[in-house]
């Protein structure tokens, strides 16, 4: 279980960290990882909070920055759920990618089946996560539910992660 401050700068030599803490924030700027902050407790949202929240800060914040908030779900042991994505008007599609592929990776080293997600927002549109190899899930009128999944075939990863892990 992770302690209250836990944090992992190096992917490759601290996986076991990684492997056994649930709850996660992967951190990346200025298109690079930074670190992921690993956490005792799920991170919980609301939708209105996202709503709300979530527009005026990406509106006011300039900064090339995201944040991805991950959880283990205690039942479902072999999936991750990502919570919500924190980003603003000056996050680059660089960093922002930085951060999916952190998780990627993250699911590789805990073996796990599958991503989920769910998005509040409609400016993603489901060619764009087709094209990141995300499909929907629970299909609902109004709630956007996607899966990713591995079943122990994970994608190549990225040049930037075999420097990181070397």
């Amino acid at each position: 279980m992770a302690t209250l401050s836990e944090t992992v700068t190096h992917l490759g030599r601290e996986a076991d960290s990684l492997r056994h803490g649930p709850y996660g924030v992967i951190e990346t700027s200025n298109g690079r990882f930074e670190r992921v902050r690993l956490r005792r407790w799920p991170k919980f949202a609301s939708l209105g909070g996202t709503l709300l929240l979530g527009k005026w800060r990406h509106h006011w914040s300039k900064a090339d920055r995201c944040q991805l908030f991950y959880d283990q779900p205690r039942n479902h042991a072999n999936y991750l759920a990502i919570k919500f994505i924190v980003s603003g008007k000056g996050t680059s599609y660089r960093t922002f990618r930085r951060a999916l592929e952190t998780l990627d990776e993250i699911a590789r080293i805990k073996q796990t089946d599958a991503l989920l997600c769910e998005l509040a927002t409609w400016r993603i549109s489901r060619e764009m996560m087709a094209r990141w190899g995300w499909e929907p899930h629970l299909v609902g009128r109004w709630r956007r539910h996607y899966i990713r999944r591995f079943y122990g075939a994970y994608p190549p990863r990225p040049a930037w992660l075999e420097e990181h892990l070397g």
